[in-house]
């Protein structure tokens, strides 16, 4: 089934091929006309969509020799997202769909990022104790299948992807703030500053971190220029224990033993390093998609569009919205 992905929830455009396996896939991120804002501007998003989608659905399809005909469906993002953004993508994917005479199935964001990990070298098996750190979202999942998702954990407030932009802002590090924290933070001095670890011993498995982000500002105030790289050593410290320890519990909570981390902080060599010791240590294997698929993009939709496809075939006409708030819980089993 060859099966065409299309995402544009936010500030990256992504649009991929998959039949079996990933074919090709493209993705063109706005950061740089966002970041003179400092942040994502919804209006400007949207029309950017609109330049892009049809020439990088041109170039997927001319990186897998395939043409439009060959289509046998296509994936888009329903939501969460931004309202405009998601439209851009489910008007062309829904256009494009009846032209050719093949269904097309909205995808929920996150259950894109849950899936990402099953298109890497190194592919878990179901079931499986999910991290989603994706943008406004960080939660827990366990992950019995392809629609059978329950609910562990979440945030409370921030979200971990949040919380390192609104530090990088602080700090002056520019937007988005995730990869010049993280490197500053290699440059910092472990120990010398101790930040609050949010939630650690609650007893449950849900987060928050907006205190972290206060406790940041006053250091900083406190310290000045001079302790940026420790100051963004010790969050980036708090956060990855904090991260950490929750996945550990939640591995124990439900018994199992593998753990996929996806979304754009699992991009986070910190993390990473940390949760491979960890696994290491109790036993337990973790899986990540490769950093390229962390961030928002075409091929994660795809994919989950091909596996629900090969279950249920939607309807090739009919009427269509978008879901800009879309919680995972509300998904239904495919098949």
């Amino acid at each position: 089934m060859l099966t065409l992905g299309i995402e544009t929830s936010c500030d990256e455009t992504g649009v991929a091929l998959y039949d079996a396996r990933l074919l090709a896939h493209a993705v063109y991120s706005q950061v740089a006309m966002h970041e003179a804002y400092g942040g994502v501007v919804p209006e400007l998003a949207s029309r950017d969509h609109v330049r892009r989608l049809v020439p990088l659905t041109r170039t997927v399809l001319e990186q897998a020799g395939k043409k439009p005909a060959d289509l046998t469906g296509i994936g888009y993002t329903e939501g969460p997202g931004l309202a405009g953004a998601l439209l851009v993508g489910a008007s062309f994917a829904r256009g494009l769909a009846q032209a050719l005479g093949v269904p097309a199935l909205g995808i929920h964001h996150l259950e894109g990022h849950l899936l990402s990990p099953l298109l890497s070298a190194r592919a878990p098996r179901f079931p499986f104790v999910a991290l989603l750190v994706s943008g406004g979202h960080t939660q827990l999942m366990q992950v019995e299948g392809v629609g059978r998702y329950a609910l562990l954990g979440e945030t409370q407030d921030d979200a971990a992807g949040e919380a390192f932009d609104k530090t990088a802002k602080l700090l002056g590090l520019g937007y988005p703030g995730g990869a010049p924290l993280s490197a500053l933070a290699d440059n910092g001095k472990a120990g010398r500053f101790r930040l609050p670890r949010p939630m650690l011993a609650s007893g449950d498995l849900d987060f928050s971190f907006s205190g972290l982000k206060t406790a940041v500002l006053t250091l900083y105030k406190n310290e000045g220029d001079g302790a940026k790289a420790d100051i963004a050593r010790a969050f980036v410290d708090a956060i990855v224990e904090v991260l950490a320890t929750k996945c550990v519990a939640a591995l124990e909570r439900t018994g199992l033993t593998r753990l996929v981390v996806a979304g754009g902080v699992g991009a986070n060599r910190q993390l990473r390093a940390a949760l491979t010791a960890r696994g290491a240590r109790s036993g337990f294997d973790v899986f990540y998609p490769e950093p390229e698929l962390c961030t928002d993009n075409g091929a994660m939709i795809a994919l989950a569009a091909a596996l629900r496809l090969e279950r249920s075939t939607p309807a090739l006409r009919g009427a269509f919205s978008v879901k800009p708030r879309w919680n995972l819980a509300e998904i239904r089993t495919a098949g």
